[in-house]
């Protein structure tokens, strides 16, 4: 489809209200009342349940691969897994995804 740049505009408008009520309806409408306990517990996992949504296709559909799956990838993604439960600490996971994500690519290189 071929959008011209006023129907693009359009567009993004109407994603930018959609967004804007959304976060209004929930931040706007109580934002000045106290939550039930519920509520507060269970946005506490909102960072949880994002992350992963945003990593998974660059873990199992790669552009630098053209799409497919990689081992390396698979491995650091399974290393930060690993370091963040066994370390309990995110940026500690982070960190031995990213050491076993060069290294791998450094040894795929060298082969």
């Amino acid at each position: 489809m071929n959008y011209s740049t006023a129907e693009i505009w359009l567009i993004i408008a109407a994603l930018a209200v959609g967004t804007f009520l959304i976060r209004f309806s929930f931040l706007g409408l109580i934002g000045n009342r106290p939550m039930p306990p519920i509520v507060l517990q269970l946005l506490r996992f909102t960072p949880v349940a994002v992350l992963p949504g945003m990593v998974a296709p660059l873990v199992l559909w790669p552009a630098a691969t053209g799409g497919e799956p990689d081992l390396v990838r698979l491995l650091a993604a399974a290393a930060t897994l690993g370091v963040g439960l066994w370390t309990r600490h995110v940026l500690m996971g982070m960190i031995g995804g990213a050491v076993t994500l060069y290294a791998g690519l450094g040894i795929t290189a060298l082969l």
